[in-house]
């Protein structure tokens, strides 16, 4: 993903988690918050709670691939926070893929679930 669609400060992945609005499942939490720019900003959180450093830069990987491929079809113009919970371990991508669409869809970010 190109540097200038990614959150890399922590005030702005704070800024994003008290102005923007979560979405939640026990696999994924998505918090949105508008901003003023023509593209979409992405950060990832997460925490070592899912394990050691290989487990966390997996979970990212995913993360981080699965909203590459949805980028195209989201609204611009939003800061977009992921947060991994434990839960998402063992899930294959296509469940995660799918879960992460609807939490989108409840956003108001994408237009199918």
């Amino acid at each position: 993903m190109k540097s200038a669609l990614r959150l890399r400060r922590p005030a702005e992945f704070k800024h994003v988690r008290r102005a923007g609005k979560a979405y939640r499942h026990p696999s994924v939490l998505v918090s949105v918050c508008a901003s003023n720019l023509p593209h979409n900003r992405y950060g990832f959180v997460v925490g070592k709670r899912l394990g050691g450093a290989v487990q966390r830069n997996r979970c990212k990987r995913r993360l981080r691939a699965l909203m590459h491929a949805l980028h195209e079809s989201l609204r611009q113009g939003f800061d977009i926070v992921v947060v991994a919970r434990p839960a998402m371990q063992g899930q294959p991508f296509a469940e995660l893929q799918r879960i992460l669409k609807r939490l989108l869809f409840q956003a108001r970010i994408i237009e199918t679930s």
